[in-house]
Order: structure tokens, then C-alpha cells, then sequence
């Protein structure tokens, strides 16, 4: 009598016969002992119990594609690590100032308003170019928080002891370089701020995102009025520093990059851009050297533009002949006065 498996059709312990299975991958050799359970890998992929194979090990796919490196880079949130490391720079160059230290034991309270202006000046200025309230940076908590610490231990930490350890040339240049970054962010949110705003207006844009990348450098003359300190030669758009050029430059860019006139993706626009910024500002600290990279174009630019400008020597020639000149006419006049009185002084006689 056969067996109940192969009885007829009808029967209820009837099972057709199943289909011919695909061939697996070949076992591994002796010399791996044999460890292949049901999750082993071959070719990058988890092979189970009856899966199809999936091809050599060459063909592994890597877990992160280079072109994935702007991408992700362009997603970093700023909160807590590059927010601080602005701060930190930031308030370290207030004390470095000349008399802010003397200020802060004086009254600490226009120290700390003049830290803050170091660290939020750029959403000062770039809110009341906006008509927005210029306080609205003090409704973020967090970051007033993390800053007023910041200011704290810069200006009254015993035995100046956290300021000496930023003040370590590694520690100062891998703060200097993070600050550089946040500086990116700031420029890009500007202008989407303006661009909300204002739909396509290019120096709105341009304006906004340059005011909130460098507002710090921008509102100079105010910070230094609240530690009473008038500067008024020190004017940033008398004589830009490179924060300010850079800025500039990166503001525009990134607008015209935002209006569809600049061939390159957003992420790898701010991912070359931050490059950019972090291989100047260290080389410049390492080289100490205040030299913009910007000198060579800038006089390119003023000598096709603008004409050549008169060497210092020539300048200073001119200046004293025209003090020479006033004072030879200042001569004659005081003569021709003298005169004049000394003939009404004969006919009143």
C-alpha cells in the first residue's frame, strides 16, 4: 500500500509535490571551519534560509558614498557644540580689547550686554533691518543661557583658568574653525529669512545674510559706546576686516545660488564655502598673519574700477603743501587786517 502522501487527489492527506528550489551560494571552505548559519554574509547582504545569492565579495557596497559628505555635512545641527565654540570666541576676543577687563570689574553688567553683542549682534542688526524687534534673541533661552555662562567663566573664572585653556593654540584654533562654520549657517538663514520677506529681492537677501553673518563687526561702534569707547575711525564699512569681506562674498553667493543664477547644489555650495572659510582662518592664526586672501583681486578690482590710489609718501606730500598753503594765507590776511586797522586808526586821528 503506498504511502498517505502520494495517495489520489482526493484524499485529504493529499500534498503536491513542491517545486524544485534555486540554487544557493556554494558552502564555505573547510578553512573557515564551517560557521554558515542561516545570517551568514556573502556579498554585503544577509543570506537566510532560501534567499538567492547575491554575488562576490568585490561587489560590497560601501557604507557611505563621498558625494553623501556635503549632504550630510550641510544637515549638522549647531546646537549645543558650534553654538559654544562661538561663544567662547567670540567673548574671548571682547576681553582681549583693550580696557573690557577693566570694564567687567567695573560694572558687569555693560560687559555682559557687550558679550552679547559680540555673540547675537548679527541678529541685532539683521532684525532691525527687517523691523523686527532687535530683543528677539533673548527669547531663545537656551542660547542666552549657554552664553551668559560662557561670559562668566571667560571674565570671572578663578586664577583666569578657562581662558588660558582656550587660549591653548589647539584648543583656540579648533574653536576658531567651528566658529567659522557656525558663520555659514548664519549667512543661509539670513537670507531665507529675507527671501521670506521680501520674495526675490537680491540685495535684500544679500543685505540680511551679510547683516547676520558679520553683525558682530557691523555694530562695532555701538558695542564699544556701551563699554564708553568712541572709535568712530574703527567703522567697519570705512575699513572692512576680512570677517566682513568673507561674508560678503559668501552672502552673495549664496544668493545668487538661492535665485537659480549659480550652478552648484545648495549642500555643496555650504559645504566648499565652510572649507573655505576654516583653511583661511586657521592659516591666517598659524601664519599670524592679518593679510586678507582677498589683497590681490581687491587691488585688481580698484585699479580697473576705481583708478589707481596715490601712495602714502604722495599723500603726504599733498598734505603738507595744502597745511603750507593755509598757513600762507592765513599769513596774509593777518597782514591785510593789521593794514586795515592801521588806516582807520589815522583817519580817526
Amino acid at each position: 500500500m503506498p504511502p498517505p502522501e502520494e495517495r489520489l487527489p482526493h484524499h485529504r492527506l493529499y500534498r503536491p509535490p513542491t517545486a524544485p528550489t534555486e540554487p544557493t551560494a556554494p558552502p564555505l571552505p573547510a578553512a573557515d571551519g564551517g560557521r554558515q548559519g542561516p545570517n551568514f554574509r556573502w556579498g554585503g547582504r544577509c543570506r537566510r534560509a532560501g534567499q538567492k545569492f547575491s554575488g562576490p565579495l568585490s561587489r560590497r557596497r560601501p557604507a557611505m558614498e563621498l558625494w553623501q559628505v556635503p549632504l550630510l555635512f550641510s544637515r549638522l545641527p549647531m546646537f549645543p557644540f558650534f553654538d559654544l565654540a562661538h561663544y567662547v570666541a567670540s567673548v574671548m576676543a571682547l576681553k582681549e580689547q583693550r580696557g573690557a577687563v577693566e570694564v567687567s570689574v567695573r560694572s558687569p553688567v555693560a560687559c555682559w550686554f557687550s558679550a552679547m553683542l559680540y555673540c547675537f549682534g548679527g541678529s541685532v542688526l539683521s532684525s532691525l533691518m527687517l523691523a523686527e524687534p532687535p530683543v528677539a534673541f533673548l527669547a531663545k533661552g537656551a542660547n542666552i543661557l549657554l552664553a551668559s555662562s560662557v561670559w562668566y567663566l571667560v571674565f570671572y573664572c578663578p586664577q583666569d583658568i578657562f581662558y588660558r585653556c582656550f587660549a591653548f593654540l589647539p584648543l583656540r584654533l579648533l574653536v576658531a574653525g567651528m566658529k567659522e562654520v557656525t558663520r555659514t549657517w548664519k549667512i543661509t538663514a539670513g537670507i531665507e529669512h529675507a527671501d521670506s520677506h521680501f520674495k526675490d529681492a537680491w540685495l535684500v537677501m544679500v543685505a540680511v545674510g551679510w547683516a547676520r553673518g558679520a553683525g558682530g563687526g557691523l555694530i562695532s561702534n555701538f558695542e564699544q559706546l556701551v563699554r564708553g569707547v568712541w572709535k568712530p575711525e574703527t567703522n567697519e564699512l570705512l575699513k572692512m576686516s576680512y570677517p566682513v569681506k568673507v561674508t560678503l562674498v559668501g552672502a552673495v553667493l549664496f544668493t545668487l545660488q538661492r535665485s537659480q543664477y549659480f550652478p552648484l547644489a545648495r549642500h555643496n555650495l555650504v559645504f566648499l564655502y565652510t572649507v573655505f572659510l576654516v583653511v583661511s582662518k586657521v592659516t591666517m592664526m598659524l601664519t599670524r598673519s592679518a593679510t586678507s586672501p582677498f589683497a590681490a583681486f581687491e587691488a585688481a578690482l580698484g585699479h580697473m574700477f576705481f583708478g589707481l590710489q596715490k601712495t602714502p609718501s604722495k599723500v603726504k606730500g599733498e598734505g603738507a603743501a595744502s597745511s603750507n598753503g593755509s598757513s600762507v594765507c592765513d599769513r596774509s590776511s593777518e597782514q591785510h587786517q593789521d593794514g586795515v586797522k592801521k588806516r582807520q586808526a589815522k583817519k580817526t586821528e
